[in-house]
């Protein structure tokens, strides 16, 4: 089983204009938009003993997801009372359609409306 960070780094860097950013070797890679993140890598954050990604989600979408399947979706800290929906990246089948999908709509909530348009999934 793969981090997912390459599939990650695959899907968030289609998109137009998006780049990966990380101050230093040991900060976690950010994907951002005109330097807007609409994507942050999580390995171990604080010693949760998860690797995932957290993502912007249009509202009740983070609730419904959650609700639906806790052991793929939660709540991330910091981000997570602002909508943001964290998604496990290790467990042993990860829907790489479905981050797509999730990652696409983070961008699009993210970017200027003249790339959210050009963004597809």
């Amino acid at each position: 089983m793969s981090d997912g960070l390459e599939e990650l780094r695959a899907i968030c860097l289609a998109l137009p204009e998006a780049v990966e950013n990380a101050e230093n070797e040991m900060a976690r890679p950010t994907f951002r938009v005109r330097d807007k993140i609409f994507a942050w890598y999580m390995d171990n954050h604080h010693g949760d003993a998860r690797v995932g990604v957290w993502c912007k989600a249009p509202p009740g979408v983070q609730q419904m997801l959650v609700a639906a399947d806790p052991g793929r979706f939660y709540v991330p800290p910091y981000v997570g009372p602002r909508g943001w929906v964290g998604i496990r990246l290790d467990v042993e089948s990860v829907d790489w359609d479905e981050v797509s999908e999730i990652v696409v709509e983070s961008y699009r909530m993210t970017a200027p409306k003249n790339l959210a348009k050009e963004a597809s999934v």
